[in-house]
């Protein structure tokens, strides 16, 4: 069958506009396809910044996190040196009221340390003169000792009280050495025989003149024979130590009247 012109002009015509729908609808397409594509670009843009932001929202946390942590161990560090400090005032108001005690003892202490010397170089002065440098010489340093500021005030106090209770141990023990003492005028060695404060008597190296101390008119007073032989014994009981074994006879004066 064939064909009229008007009918292929016809046919021809609507295959042509086909062919441009087509076209157009393969160019909206195109374009639509091109859009989608730029949208899921742009929107893995956007994923990515906002996982990019995750990342440091989370890196940022996680340090956030261990800041808190770190300011807690801190905090609490703080705390414990807080209480050291507290204590260590406490401890210095401690050591500040003792200093302050200590002062005010040591200034009372010192006045009374000089007036005890002072009372036992009377003392001395006035006893029986028995081993008179020695005791002397010991006053002398414990005066040197009050005025030393190396060395503190309860070891001056020590060696005063030791240089008293070495004064009261002096009345109750029997001892014998050797001094220079006046004997017919002249001035001699002789051999000492002290019976605590009892009696101080001498006797020559010869053995053959005796004396003893008189306390009421505090001189040296020469003794009879008689008295010879009672301090030779005493001299040597005493130097062998065998004071609780034996007996002998020594002069001794009389109380004196208060």
């Amino acid at each position: 069958m064939r064909l009229k012109p008007r009918t292929v002009t016809l046919l021809m015509s609507g295959l042509g506009s086909m062919l441009l729908c087509a076209l157009a609808i393969g160019q909206t397409v195109n374009a639509i396809i091109d859009e989608e594509e730029d949208r899921i670009q742009v929107a893995q843009q956007g994923q990515d910044e906002i996982d990019g932001i995750v990342a440091t929202t989370r890196v940022r946390f996680d340090e956030y996190q261990s800041l808190l942590k770190q300011i807690e161990g801190v905090q609490v560090y703080n705390r414990l040196l807080q209480n050291q400090i507290d204590d260590q005032n406490r401890t210095l108001d401690d050591l500040r009221s003792s200093i302050e005690e200590v002062t005010v003892i040591e200034r009372q202490v010192l006045p009374l340390m000089t007036r005890m010397i002072d009372g036992l170089e009377r003392f001395v002065e006035l006893d029986v003169p028995f081993l008179l440098n020695e005791r002397q010489q010991r006053i002398a340093n414990l005066k040197t000792l009050l005025n030393r500021s190396d060395v503190t005030a309860a070891e001056q106090f020590r060696n005063v009280m030791e240089a008293w209770q070495i004064e009261n141990d002096y009345g109750s023990a029997p001892e014998t050495y050797t001094d220079i003492v006046p004997v017919g005028g002249a001035t001699r060695e002789v051999d000492i025989l002290k019976i605590g404060r009892v009696a101080l008597l001498y006797l020559t190296p010869d053995g053959q003149q005796a004396g003893a101390w008189d306390h009421r008119s505090r001189e040296w007073v020469e003794l009879g024979d008689e008295y010879l032989a009672p301090i030779r014994q005493g001299l040597r009981v005493v130097e062998t130590g065998q004071v609780d074994q034996a007996m002998f006879v020594i002069p001794v004066a009389p109380p004196e009247e208060q």
